[in-house]
């Protein structure tokens, strides 16, 4: 999402200045997210409805004679554990991009509609074009998306400068709330749609295949590989289009290609888990805690955080109200529409 918005909201990330220095050593932070990381997998195979042992765990995933109810259950809990990996690490990593691009701290695709864009072209393409696989999801869901994001960005834009990170999140909201009515309207009128699409109206990691991420693959690396080489490019544009322009950064094409790889991530993203809001608003924030606001550490610590965000969410959500469960993603609007209040009221101006 290409801008010249509001004036950053706290100092440059220059490198080697005050602002821009890790609060705690990246190896650290890389350690100790490596481990939260592991918690969250061990945690997400043993717990749930019904809590394994990690005996009876390790018997079912090394074939050493679990019974078949629980090799069923250990089965689907590694599936909706590796669809929550990859959803978690490519929200959050379109996040912080998004949080760059536009140079607004409550950018993420959630909060920016950029996932009720995805939805609603997924639900249209169920629709009209019988799509019927994950493949077919990721393209509409790119199709939607960048509809979305101009169409905010361009809202944004007829706003005054001083009030634009509120703006595009109004924005955005709007956009939101009208992709959501479009696609009750499409649903309610249409059983097949709705059958198809129903897991996707609040986000939801169970009853996937990791199967699937195979079928978008392609665009998960093509996301993150541009999305994790943008670091210079965002702590460029942090200082302003004119002094990134006297740097040397080809401004529009660095820009480009970060936004498509934020556009890549939250699409497929969606195509897998249906709209998860938030993760991209909460991980890079706490990133930028523990490791300052320089976007390479904390795009590099975000891959690690943000997987680990919504696997944990996915087993608060096992846990919570049994024997139902709580999908993914109220759970992660629940923990992050705090944050989203904390950030708007420490913007300036606001």
């Amino acid at each position: 999402m290409s801008t010249t918005v509001a004036p950053p909201t706290r100092p440059a990330p220059t490198t080697g200045s005050r602002a821009g220095a890790a609060r705690v050593a990246l190896p650290w932070v890389l350690g100790g997210s490596a481990l939260v990381v592991l918690a969250a997998v061990t945690a997400s195979l043993l717990l749930g409805v019904q809590h394994l042992a990690p005996g009876a765990v390790l018997d079912a995933l090394t074939g050493g004679g679990a019974d078949p109810e629980t090799a069923a259950i250990v089965a689907s809990r590694v599936d909706r554990t590796v669809i929550g990996l990859v959803v978690g690490a490519a929200v959050a990593l379109s996040g912080v991009v998004l949080q760059g691009l536009s140079r607004n701290p409550v950018a993420e695709p959630g909060i920016l509609g950029l996932n009720s864009g995805a939805a609603l072209a997924v639900v249209l393409g169920i629709r009209f074009l019988g799509l019927d696989s994950v493949g077919g999801y990721v393209v509409a869901a790119i199709v939607g998306t960048l509809l979305v994001a101009v169409l905010v960005q361009s809202l944004t834009l007829m706003a005054p400068r001083a009030s634009a990170p509120v703006s595009m999140a109004l924005a955005g909201a709007a956009v939101m709330a009208l992709a959501q009515s479009l696609i009750g309207a499409v649903l309610v009128t249409d059983r097949g749609s709705l059958d198809s699409f129903r897991f996707w109206q609040v986000g939801s990691v169970a009853g996937r295949d990791a199967g699937q991420v195979l079928d978008v693959l392609p665009f998960l690396l093509v996301g993150a590989a541009l999305a994790l080489t943008s670091g210079p490019t965002l702590d460029a544009v942090a200082l302003g289009d004119d002094l990134a322009r006297g740097l040397g950064q080809n401004v529009v094409l660095h820009r480009g290609l970060a936004a498509a790889g934020a556009v890549l991530l939250a699409a497929t993203a969606t195509a897998l888990a249906g709209p998860i809001a938030f993760v991209g608003l909460v991980v890079p924030h706490l990133v930028r805690v523990l490791v300052g606001v320089g976007h390479r550490r904390v795009l590099l610590v975000s891959a690690l955080l943000g997987p680990a965000f919504v696997v944990l969410a996915d087993v608060v959500g096992r846990l919570v109200a049994p024997p139902s469960e709580v999908q993914v993603g109220i759970v992660c609007a629940v923990l992050g529409a705090p944050v989203l209040v904390l950030v708007v009221r420490r913007v300036k101006g606001i």
